[in-house]
């Protein structure tokens, strides 16, 4: 395995483009995973949600940070959704369309981050953790969550 490290750092002198990726270190990406602010709600196999609330002229958002194994990159949205306990749901669309994840080749881990706009009853509902579940919607993909 060391052959193969130092033949791709020899590469990557020579300007091979595909070597200097290999070899490069994500020091930007690693520092922003290791500052993640805001509370953990959920968590799983999938990955990990964290939650920041912000207020901007009037509109509520819900900041969401999702540290997991998956890459996330489209260009229609996604969902959060919240499984409550009575077996309804609320589902918040995401405020922009465009999510696009960072990848961090230290730690083999993407980190997305995510706007969805509330209103007070669900901000309420997530900050106390009246929920049994969370569901990331993406293209035809879900990343399911447990509650923290």
């Amino acid at each position: 395995m060391k052959l193969f490290k130092t033949v791709d750092k020899i590469f990557a002198r020579f300007g091979n483009i595909r070597a200097m990726e290999r070899t490069h270190v994500d020091s930007f990406t690693e520092g922003l995973i290791a500052e993640i602010k805001g509370d953990k709600i959920a968590e799983s196999d999938f990955g990990q949600l964290y939650t920041t609330y912000q207020n901007l002229s009037g509109y509520d958002f819900l900041n969401v940070s999702l540290l997991s194994g998956t890459n996330i990159k489209t260009y229609k949205g996604c969902y959060l959704i919240f499984e409550l306990p009575n077996n309804t749901t609320i589902t918040l669309p995401s405020d922009t369309k465009e999510i696009e994840s960072d990848f961090s080749n230290v730690s083999n881990r993407y980190l997305t981050k995510i706007t969805f706009i509330v209103n007070k009853s669900e901000q309420e509902i997530i900050s106390k953790g009246n929920f049994n579940k969370v569901f990331l919607n993406f293209k035809k993909k879900s990343l399911p969550m447990d509650k923290v």
